[in-house]
């Protein structure tokens, strides 16, 4: 099959690599029709993460099953699922308490930038739709793998409830996606923190009702004024760098909550100022698992359309053109098609 394969930072090469098949008797194979570049992808582009070598790369997906283990039950041949980039078991005790990225038996489903991959656990981590999705609306059901699916949690984590006033910080797929979040969830008031016009018309189609345009403190200057010298109460922090979770948790007003889900990268906050900040902080890698059968049900009845996010569509084999028109913010986020 063809697949994408990281070589170096800035070197994303399409290549032959060998067809999945099942090892354990709880995988399943999927055939992808759809497949996409997340942000934290480029994490590894840049050279920010280390790359040490060719790696497969990519970590959302949906798509048709192929095949089966001979212990899998929940999912069959002819269906098409979605699921996360951390496969479950969905029966342990983080599980149960709703942290499937957190699963005692968790293993990352790597290398989706391909015609079909691997899905272990797949009992626990696969959700069916209803049925065979149009093909207008792959690319909702994609992002409800993780960009939707971390953005509803971001605005889970915190604790956006109707009639809040929410800052969202970050307008990458993630942010946008956390907009929509928490427009859903029936946020009165929803600031997202942008300053690219492209970005700032889907934030506001996806539910923004205002645009602030500063970072910094000057960001968390501007929110304050929004909201009467008090803040937010509810911000949710979508890009994983200390400037991001400092505008983030200084734009909070006592009390509120901070959902934090950019992957954090060199952020360090100061205990006395959180302490006295009376604000609380929840995030991590987004429990996808626990939000899909509620994401699928929206996108499906047509409540929201979080596919939206995609303003670049590429075949497969023009991967390189993705993560380059991603890094240079030329596309907010690449679809692509094997």
């Amino acid at each position: 099959m063809r697949g994408a394969v990281l070589y170096a930072p800035g070197d994303v090469r399409v290549e032959e690599r060998p067809d999945p098949k099942i090892i354990d008797p709880t995988d399943a194979i999927v055939r992808l029709p759809v497949t996409c570049v997340c942000g934290s992808d480029l994490w590894d582009y840049r050279g920010i993460n280390p790359v040490t070598g060719p790696a497969p790369i990519g970590h959302e997906y949906c798509g048709v099953v192929e095949e089966v283990g001979s212990e899998v039950r929940s999912v069959k041949p002819g269906q098409f699922v979605i699921g996360s980039f951390f496969s479950s078991d969905n029966t342990c005790p983080n599980c149960r308490a709703g942290y499937q990225t957190s699963c005692v038996n968790r293993a990352f489903v790597g290398g989706c930038q391909a015609e079909a991959i691997r899905v272990p656990l797949a009992d626990g981590s696969l959700v069916a739709t209803p049925g065979q999705p149009a093909d207008e609306h792959l690319p909702s059901l994609l992002t409800l793998s993780d960009v939707m699916g971390t953005g509803w949690f971001a605005a889970v984590a915190a604790d956006v409830r109707p009639g809040m006033t929410v800052a969202v910080v970050g307008d990458g797929a993630v942010g946008l996606c956390g907009v929509l979040a928490a427009a859903q969830l029936g946020a009165e008031r929803v600031i997202a923190m942008s300053r690219h016009a492209k970005r700032q018309r889907l934030a506001t189609k996806f539910g923004a009702t205002d645009i602030v345009t500063e970072r910094g403190e000057e960001g968390v200057a501007r929110v304050k004024e929004l909201t009467n010298g008090i803040g937010a109460d509810a911000v949710l922090e979508c890009v994983g760098t200390s400037e991001a979770m400092h505008q983030a948790v200084r734009s909070a007003r006592p009390g509120a909550s901070v959902g934090f889900v950019g992957v954090p990268h060199g952020v360090a906050l100061d205990g006395e100022e959180l302490f006295y900040s009376h604000v609380r902080l929840h995030g991590g890698p987004a429990p996808v698992r626990r939000f899909l059968p509620d994401l699928i049900e929206r996108v499906w009845n047509g409540q929201m359309d979080p596919g939206r996010v995609f303003d670049l569509d590429l075949p497969l084999d023009q991967a390189d053109e993705g993560y380059r028109a991603m890094d240079e913010r030329r596309a907010i986020k690449a679809l692509l098609r094997p």
